[in-house]
């Protein structure tokens, strides 16, 4: 990727230390599978994964980007796992991608950093004690994958640029070699059982009421570009969270796919976050070019053929809201039970200091709501673990938008970015049934319903946005409501053909 991609995507993510191994680890692309674990010398393991290969072309063909099958994109591919140079960019046609199986290198002597079995060489093979859970969080973030491309099939038809149509590309046969990441632990260490979750995972659809993803933000619409970038910088973000949970992990064969899968995952959050960045940076041209100094005057914005940033906001709250749910309850029995044995850490657990990574004695404070007011108790911090996360996560947002902010500021515009409570529109966990405004204060339901128009997108903005999606495929031409990037992929000019639509 280009070095000003590589700058940006570097602050959007920061991988656990072990993936920054010594030696370089060469992809196999004689194998029809490219592999990195020598997958050729396990012929029972072959055939299974053989027998799965044309099941998830068939998934990809059918429930994949439509209509651009048979287009050339200028897709980077894995040729190793060495995090300074591991991709190769190329055009070619989506079916055609090489997927495969990749693996962080291997660490020496790597032992257990947190739980009841700290100290210890980290599990090769999976602990019988523990195979039911294990196995459940292997297909939670499997299921996650194939989610997303689903959820953003249509997209190609609006897009606003051909670089953001291959953006949206990559994102997506990405996304589909992480579903092989799990598919490939499930087949090789869980027998009969991970044969029949593998097939599961190309089975269940997104928003289908029968048999739906297992998590609710991966069965929500995204009907818009708008709506993909916000998915790719919040709902990505929480994935980026978990894969550096699960990176932890002392299930090693686990910690090492989801250490390469967080290099990839980069570039979906750049693509988040630069996406919403220049939507911004067109809006606040188009206004400052109009003489509009009011970010609130949104008739007069909207007619130039861009988003206000009230909008922008509202659209923020909801994807914040909604993938905050992602983290369960902020106090779980599940999540203990995952961080004891071992199996699933937290954020950047290795760099934490302040205490023994066992946790046995150690508290955590947690917003609740007792007797109609939010307070702060503390609770064990085995319990909270979910808590944590989430506040890790809503951490990590901040610095995407105190960039979004910046813009604003350069621009002239009296107009802010802020996060609402971690409460607001909350469906799952502590502030479940509770109405909670942005601001943090406890409504109720007639307060909520006469205000949440002024916080959530209502009917008349899904309308406007959906009335922008039209479709602007011409070499280095963009969209009204979209400034160009500040480089090409690849160093790329600005009239690179990232798609050739036949």
């Amino acid at each position: 990727m280009s070095t000003a991609e590589t700058a940006t995507e570097a602050h959007l993510i920061e991988a656990p230390e072990a993936i920054h191994a010594d030696h370089f680890v060469e992809v196999s692309y004689d194998d029809a599978i490219p592999n990195n674990v020598d997958l050729s010398s396990d012929k029972q393991l072959l055939r299974a994964l053989e027998t799965w290969h044309p099941k998830y072309l068939e998934w990809w063909k059918d429930m994949g980007p439509e209509g651009y099958q048979q287009s050339d994109v200028y897709l980077r591919t894995a040729v190793g796992v060495d995090p300074g140079g591991w991709a190769k960019f190329d055009h070619v046609k989506m079916p055609l991608y090489r997927w495969g199986i990749l693996l962080a290198p291997k660490v020496e002597g790597r032992t257990i950093p947190f739980g009841r079995h700290k100290g210890e060489p980290a599990w090769q093979e999976v602990p019988g004690e523990y195979r039911a859970l294990l196995r459940r969080l292997i297909v939670v973030q499997g299921d996650t994958e194939p989610a997303s491309v689903e959820q953003q099939r249509y997209l190609g038809a609006t897009a606003p640029s051909l670089y953001d149509m291959r953006n949206l590309f990559q994102v997506n046969v990405e996304e589909g070699r992480h579903l092989w990441a799990m598919v490939y632990l499930l087949v090789k260490y869980f027998g009969r059982d991970g044969r029949e979750e593998a097939e599961a995972l190309l089975r269940r659809r997104s928003g289908e009421q029968d048999n739906p993803r297992i998590l609710g933000a991966f069965n929500e619409r995204t009907p818009d570009w708008l709506s993909f970038f916000m998915f790719t910088f919040f709902t990505d973000r929480d994935g980026k969270m978990q894969l550096a949970a699960l990176a932890e992990s002392g299930f090693d064969p686990l910690s090492r796919s989801c250490r390469f899968m967080l290099t990839e995952e980069a570039h979906h959050l750049f693509v988040g976050e630069t996406g919403v960045q220049r939507t911004i940076e067109a809006t606040c041209a188009a206004m400052n070019k109009a003489g509009i100094t009011d970010p609130c005057d949104v008739d007069a914005i909207r007619k130039l053929g861009v988003v206000d940033l009230p909008l922008l906001q509202r659209k923020a709250n909801f994807h914040m809201s909604v993938t905050r749910d992602l983290f369960g309850g902020e106090i779980s029995s599940n999540a203990a039970d995952a961080f004891s044995t071992g199996l699933k850490g937290r954020f950047n657990e290795a760099k934490l200091t302040g205490d023994d990574h066992v946790l046995t004695d150690a508290t955590y404070p947690v917003t609740r709501v007792v007797d109609g007011k939010l307070v702060v108790e503390p609770v064990p911090a085995l319990r909270a673990i979910n808590s944590r996360l989430l506040d890790d996560y809503i951490a990590d947002c901040q610095g995407g938008i105190n960039r979004w902010n910046k813009v604003i500021e350069k621009a002239g515009i009296g107009f802010r970015f802020a996060q609402p409570h971690k409460g607001f529109n909350r469906r799952i966990g502590e502030f479940a049934g509770h109405r909670i405004s942005p601001a943090g204060e406890l409504l109720t339901e007639a307060q909520w319903q006469a205000k949440c128009g002024e916080w959530l997108p209502n009917d008349d903005d899904m309308t406007f946005i959906n009335s922008l999606m039209k479709p602007c495929h011409e070499r280095g031409k963009y969209a009204s409501w979209i400034a160009p990037p500040r480089v090409g992929i690849n160093n790329q000019p600005g009239d690179f053909e990232y798609v050739r639509i036949d």
